[in-house]
């Protein structure tokens, strides 16, 4: 970050947040990086499956909240020139220590993904898989991936499912199957007894959100649990059982209009 930056409060506290976590993230980042098959979300489910991306031989990719990076290295290895940004530092250097690790060499910039100091027109795709999409301030990122993006270039992220959002429980206990809160004015989260503030809103939202930053939708995609999925170690989020029945994980697609 830029010595002196003024951050928002949520910004600060997510950066707190996530150094807390970086040794839980440093400790897996080695299995993440050496994965070979593109996945998505707490199911892994394939990206020949899903096909939310579009081909990126050849293309600038800048992934926003990158943390240790390992989506920004699958997209490498598939011929993207990728740049990560991530606001907190330890999990930037648990990235670098990825590249030394695996011998891929991309840029790190340490920065928020609602103000990142790179020029306008500068990528082919915006990529965000559990990063600025969820602890970022929608109405403040997606303008930025707009202006870092040129004509034609894709927006590609994923979120939590709104069901789940609506069913979540305030402790750490997995989302009811019933709603436990309004649809209606979803924006800023916080939880009891965490200090991270992430944000949700509505598909309505969603859609003038990304029409008013001259995007057009390409796709919403609404990820159900694999009959074989395996247990994840999150407790506050759905089980596989539930992830059958209704969308855990949405991934949005869509095209920075010429």
């Amino acid at each position: 970050m830029v010595p002196g930056l003024s951050l928002p409060d949520y910004a600060e506290r997510n950066r707190r947040a996530w150094t807390e976590y970086a040794p839980e993230y440093a400790a897996r980042a080695a299995k993440a990086w050496a994965q070979e098959d593109i996945t998505w979300g707490i199911w892994r489910v394939p990206e020949a499956e899903l096909r939310a991306l579009p081909d990126v031989e050849g293309e600038d990719v800048v992934e926003l909240g990158c943390g240790t990076a390992y989506i920004s290295a699958w997209l490498a290895r598939r011929g993207a020139r990728p740049v990560g940004v991530d606001i907190t530092p330890a999990q930037l250097e648990t990235a670098r220590a990825m590249q030394a690790q695996f011998g891929i060499e991309f840029p790190l910039v340490e920065a928020s993904a609602e103000d990142v100091p790179l020029p306008d027109q500068s990528f082919d795709l915006a990529v965000s898989e559990y990063g600025a999409s969820i602890w970022a301030d929608p109405y403040r990122w997606v303008p930025e991936a707009a202006r870092l993006l040129r004509p034609g270039g894709e927006l590609v992220f994923l979120v939590n499912g709104t069901i789940f959002m609506l069913c979540a429980c305030e402790e750490e206990e997995p989302p009811q199957a019933e709603l436990l809160r309004p649809y209606f004015g979803m924006h800023r989260f916080e939880w009891a007894g965490d200090e991270a503030v992430d944000f949700h809103i509505g598909y309505g939202d969603w859609i003038r959100l990304l029409r008013a930053n001259g995007f057009e939708i390409l796709d919403l995609i609404e990820v159900q649990a694999p009959e074989d999925a395996a247990p994840h170690r999150n407790e506050a989020l759905p089980d596989a059982e539930w992830a059958r029945k209704w969308p855990s994980e949405e991934i949005w697609r869509a095209r920075k209009r010429d």
